[in-house]
């Protein structure tokens, strides 16, 4: 059986003042065709599953280019259709094909193209023709468009909020699309639209229990796969908002009945999925009040996975003018301090500006006398499975707060983020994450609690306020309740 594999990806924002590029791009991932290593990137995952059955079962793999560029703001024409074009070529050349297997997102807009992944799909689709099945891997935070569903056979999302699945989804997509080729089932997809917007994190019920029950029919009575695409809230596109996915084997009756089912399910606990979010001072009091430590507090408000800069400095300033100690902040994007302090070296104490460069939402920069602790080349941190740049980095110290400057811009997703530059993340009493819940499966552990911050970041958490000018229908929070269930 002859295989193809590619990955074009990235999430986004519509509201983010930086643009994604085709150097984007190429300082991302960016694996031209045969360079991917053994240990998966996320929305590559299904490239080294592939090359692991392939060995298995006896079939040809032919890989394509696999790209994904930090969430940002719009992708350039010239970005998306150049890397378009270059995955479409290396398809064409290896035709005949008996499965496509695509890594993609699912929130990836560029200009002129808001739905990058249907586009990309229908070029697809007319190179292999309606008899080639075609998967493709999406994250959970997408836009699931019609365009996506009419040509694609099967499309497996991320169920875990952390992302922790990836590689899991990427051996179910896989099989199914095997499956397909070889024409052991008839897959066919059901959608449900919630008309919601929302943020789910199955880290807490009641999203927990729900993707727990979904993944239990998986497999019965007919059940190929579920998949919740939760949305990504700051894409400004029309077909934005909750949708509930079934793959099923040739049932398009039970598909459609059962999405809508889990759907109307998934809409009546709208309100509850979202963790409760305190103010700055409010989370500081209570993390001071508490005994022992770390007091993990999450800023989701500018979280680089989202497209924010994560430069922003107002939960930073509140810390240093109340004259907090003993703890960590990370990381904070600032590719001209790190690389200053690089210059500097480490134990120098010197004047330093960092923070609030990228724009107005990203507060003022912050202007102190700092030490610094450490400095490393290209500094890594691990999510599941996989190792994540931030770039040369630096720790700093100013006052008793150690801050995690960073050259690539990311989110924090595990502690080893802070120890590998010289914090000690287990002896703070107080650490804060620019994170939506990326961080939660990692940080959680060493955790004596973990809470989450709305401060002035570019990411509202009350979706009300962003300021959206392509939905054409009704969605919650904007509508009080546009499936009228109460």
């Amino acid at each position: 059986m002859r295989v193809f594999t590619a990955t074009l990806a990235t999430e986004s924002n519509s509201f983010s003042p930086i643009p994604t590029t085709l150097e984007s791009f190429e300082t991302g991932v960016y694996f031209p065709s045969g360079t991917h290593p053994d240990e998966p990137r996320l929305t590559t995952s299904q490239l080294p599953v592939l090359r692991k059955l392939a060995k298995e079962r006896g079939w040809t793999l032919i890989e394509g280019l696999c790209t994904f560029a930090e969430p940002a703001g719009l992708t350039t024409r010239h970005a998306y259709e150049t890397l378009r074009e270059h995955i479409l070529g290396e398809l064409e050349a290896a035709m005949p094909l008996d499965m496509v297997v695509l890594g993609l997102h699912g929130a990836m807009i560029a200009d002129g193209y808001d739905d990058c992944e249907g586009d990309l799909l229908a070029r697809v689709r007319a190179i292999v023709g309606p008899d080639v099945p075609v998967g493709g891997e999406f994250d959970l935070h997408c836009h699931l468009t019609k365009a996506m569903i009419e040509n694609a056979d099967i499309l497996v999302g991320y169920k875990e909020f952390p992302h922790t699945d990836h590689t899991e989804r990427a051996v179910e997509l896989v099989e199914l699309t095997a499956a397909a080729a070889e024409r052991r089932v008839r897959p066919v997809m059901s959608v449900f639209d919630c008309r919601m917007i929302v943020s789910a994190p199955t880290s807490r019920q009641p999203m927990r229990g729900f993707v727990d029950r979904i993944k239990a029919m998986e497999g019965k009575n007919g059940i190929l796969s579920i998949s919740l695409a939760h949305c990504f809230p700051y894409g400004d596109v029309e077909e934005i908002g909750a949708r509930v996915l079934v793959v099923t084997d040739g049932d398009k009756a039970g598909g459609d009945a059962l999405a809508e089912r889990l759907g109307r399910e998934f809409y009546a606990m709208r309100r509850e999925l979202a963790p409760p979010y305190h103010t700055i001072d409010g989370a500081l009091d209570h993390a001071l009040a508490g005994k022992g430590g770390p007091f993990v507090l999450a800023e989701p408000c500018d979280n680089a996975g989202g497209g924010a800069p994560s430069d922003n400095t107002e939960i930073l300033r509140a810390m240093i003018e109340r004259g907090i100690g003993n703890a960590a902040l990370g990381p904070i994007w600032d590719p001209q301090a790190a690389g200053f302090c690089h210059g500097f070296g480490k134990g120098a104490t010197v004047r330093l500006r960092f923070g609030g460069k990228a724009g107005a939402a990203s507060g003022q920069p912050i202007d102190a006398e700092v030490t610094i602790l450490e400095t490393i080349k290209d500094h890594r941190q691990t999510f599941a499975g996989s190792t994540i740049s931030l770039g040369d980095s630096a720790a700093i110290r100013v006052g008793g707060i150690d801050v995690l400057l960073v050259s690539r811009r990311n989110q924090a997703m595990a502690p080893d983020m802070f120890s590998g530059c010289g914090i000690d993340p287990l002896a703070k009493k107080i650490l804060v994450v620019k994170s939506t819940n990326h961080f939660h499966a990692a940080f959680a552990p060493i955790a004596k609690e973990v809470f989450y911050v709305e401060t002035g970041g570019p990411l509202p958490r009350d979706y009300s306020r962003i300021p959206f000018t392509r939905l054409s229908r009704e969605v919650w929070p904007l509508h009080p309740d546009p499936l009228g269930m109460g």
